[in-house]
């Protein structure tokens, strides 16, 4: 569980660190939601299912929200 969560985090740190300009609002949210949903997917589940099932749906919906930001 908390190999998975580690993994999410810095995979999400190294995607923001890897652009050349700033992170939309988009993408701050797509990442926010992607930690948040793999963590709550953990917690709720405790599989590895439940994280990547977890972390996709934040994605998304993180992804939508930042969108929508102005």
């Amino acid at each position: 569980m908390k190999h998975g969560i580690t993994l999410l985090i810095l995979s999400g740190t190294l995607a923001l660190s890897a652009c050349s300009t700033p992170p939309t609002n988009a993408q701050v949210g797509a990442t926010a939601g992607a930690v948040i949903g793999g963590v709550v997917g953990s917690a709720f589940t405790g599989s590895t299912a439940g994280t990547v099932i977890g972390a996709g749906a934040g994605a998304a919906v993180g992804h939508e929200i930042g969108r929508r930001i102005k």
